[in-house]
């Protein structure tokens, strides 16, 4: 080979390199939420403990994706991490086209509270609060402006998930899958695209649990939102769009629901 065809060959490589990279970022950036390479390390004296392994992960707009696994997976870990509620020893993570990854604490507190809405497993609500002030109090927290505006906002959202002749009931009041569903409301404070679940039907019976689920999954077609959830229902199967299964804080199985 001449010297002027080893320099067309190399020019090739470096513009294939290119061009693989520049498609790589361009695909991070159309997903919803995008993890590479994410590991989470624990030390404990001398013993290094792996919660995660070179995690990749994307999930697309308006999706609703399931994290699946036994306890101690790392399930929650992971969803910790791409809520930026915990920070990955190594890997990125890609929100809405951002690495959030490289955002310094007070960006990432901006991001979440702009973009991600958080159910929990134990619904925590204010128990001294209305339904109505618990939904209130997020939109407060979210710089929605004027009493008046938020709490019609919140008569809204908690219309939206069917409670609007619960609004005056504080929590003890209301049943399990009620108080889900002002979490809910909640969650969907400020309207944010992107809305993460920390097994959110754990603490429901059948009909509460399915109630749920129909909501969350009308949340993401209708509402044209990302959800991720973390569960052990496979009831939840039957509306996911794929499920993703974690075992020994590995990636061991993806599939379409």
């Amino acid at each position: 080979m001449t010297a002027s065809q080893i320099r067309v060959a190399e020019y090739a490589q470096v513009q294939s390199q290119v061009a693989s990279t520049t498609l790589g970022s361009t695909y991070l950036k159309t997903n919803a939420i995008a993890a590479r390479g994410v590991e989470m390390v624990f030390q404990s004296g001398a013993e290094r403990f792996y919660a995660l392994k070179d995690i990749d992960l994307d999930i697309h707009k308006g999706d609703i994706y399931l994290l699946m696994g036994p306890s101690g997976s790392g399930k929650t870990t992971l969803l910790s991490i791409l809520a930026g509620i915990l920070t990955p020893s190594r890997g990125s993570v890609h929100l809405l086209g951002q690495e959030i990854t490289r955002m310094s604490r007070t960006q990432l507190a901006q991001f979440r509270l702009e973009n991600i809405g958080f159910i929990f497993q134990g619904f925590n609500l204010f128990p001294a609060l209305t339904a109505l002030e618990n939904v209130e109090l997020a939109l407060k927290v979210k710089g929605i402006r004027g009493r008046t505006n938020r709490r019609h906002q919140a008569y809204n959202l908690l219309e939206q998930v069917g409670l609007q002749d619960k609004v005056k009931l504080l929590p003890r009041d209301l049943s399990g899958g009620q108080q889900q569903r002002v979490a809910i409301a909640r969650a969907l404070a400020g309207d944010p695209p992107l809305i993460m679940a920390d097994e959110p039907t754990a603490a429901l019976d059948s009909r509460s649990g399915h109630a749920v689920i129909e909501l969350l999954r009308n949340l993401a077609k209708e509402g044209g939102r990302t959800v991720l959830m973390v569960t052990h229902d496979p009831r939840i199967m039957d509306v996911a769009d794929r499920v993703v299964n974690l075992e020994d804080g590995m990636l061991n199985q993806q599939y379409a629901a």
